[in-house]
């Protein structure tokens, strides 16, 4: 498979001992792919922090927020006949499944995109209410104007949908609550108008009929989405065989709309692609890339909290140069610069 990332000589830029946990009775497990934008001069990450604690021997432990918004910690005796315990990012007990680890998101900024700091003026984005109460996850930052889009992924017992909130000083947010509802996620908002109408990409999941595919769906307000389309689906055989979803914001090229998108196989190795969307018209694809334009070569990509893993829903962009920010094998956040010529013409 191809590769056409230029990593940065710093990666990884960030590794969980470089935070602080939220609370002395947690530990951050891993730190995952950040939603990216310009702020005040400076490019800033939203980054996904996981957290657990420390678990024991012969016992599983995994927090939780409950109705009163405090974290609880729920311990199950791994012998116990209802607990199912194969993967290290969700345990299934009594028929629920639960996450391992509780995700909030956090901000730091840079002058130079690769050093990052955590300025305290700006506290962290947590879970809010019963439908957050395992966290929040995979930010994905959209500028309209003077307005940020905040959409990331909301999960709780009731299932997985989209959360959105917006800010203009990144201290004050408006929550707009789950504008997409279970059983979705990976959803990005165009960052301009399109005949007078906001665009989002987005993924409903179907484990019966249909699968993991990427959707177009239009609003009149950023906040209520109709004219639901099918828009990319797994290829059988190739890289993205089980499941795709859309990085970050679509990038407008003088060719069209360019997404550069994540898909996984059976095994659940994930890369990098693109595909190309019109300019008046999002729903018609003209291009996608058959082969992934960036793979997991690099040993931080390869081994981790779940190995073989590159996940991007951030990027800036300077003429040619796309500079992307992704997580490596859900542990650490990395960098690498793309050209968008390069990409345009990898399409098919």
């Amino acid at each position: 498979m191809s590769d056409i990332a230029r990593r940065f000589a710093e990666n990884p830029l960030l590794m969980p001992k470089d935070l602080q946990s939220s609370s002395t009775e947690l530990q951050i497990i891993s730190l995952l792919n950040p939603g990216v934008f310009r702020f005040e001069g400076k490019i800033w990450l939203l980054v996904r922090v996981a957290e657990s604690i420390a678990q024991k021997e012969g016992v599983i432990f995994f927090p939780v927020v409950n109705a009163l918004g405090k974290i609880e910690i729920i311990e199950i005796p791994l012998n116990d006949p209802d607990l199912v315990a194969n993967d290290a990012r969700v345990i299934q007990y009594k028929g629920l499944d639960y996450l391992t680890t509780l995700s909030h998101l956090r901000l730091l900024s840079s002058d130079d995109g690769i050093h990052f700091s955590e300025p305290k003026e700006h506290a962290l984005l947590m879970g809010d209410g019963s439908l957050e109460q395992f966290g929040i996850e995979d930010a994905r930052v959209s500028q309209l104007g003077d307005t940020y889009y905040i959409t990331y992924t909301a999960v709780s017992t009731s299932g997985v949908g989209v959360g959105l909130r917006t800010t203009k000083d990144w201290k004050n947010f408006d929550n707009k609550k789950m504008i997409f509802p279970p059983h979705n996620k990976d959803c990005a908002i165009f960052e301009e108008l399109i005949n007078g109408k906001y665009y989002a990409l987005h993924r409903p999941s179907s484990p019966q009929i249909g699968g993991n595919f990427i959707w177009l769906a239009e609003s009149p307000d950023g906040i209520h989405w109709g004219n639901h389309q099918f828009l990319i689906g797994t290829r059988q055989g190739l890289w993205d065989s089980a499941r795709v979803g859309a990085g970050a914001a679509p990038i407008k090229t003088e060719k069209g709309w360019l997404e550069i998108y994540h898909g996984a196989n059976a095994e659940h190795q994930y890369c990098l692609g693109a595909f190309l969307m019109d300019l008046e018209d999002p729903s018609k694809i003209l291009g996608r890339t058959r082969e992934p334009i960036m793979v997991p070569t690099e040993n931080y990509e390869l081994s981790g909290f779940f190995g073989f893993v590159v996940f991007t829903n951030g990027h800036v962009v300077d003429g040619d140069q796309l500079t992307i920010y992704y997580g490596a094998a859900d542990e650490f956040v990395c960098g690498a610069h793309f050209s968008l010529a390069e990409i345009l013409a990898a399409l098919e």
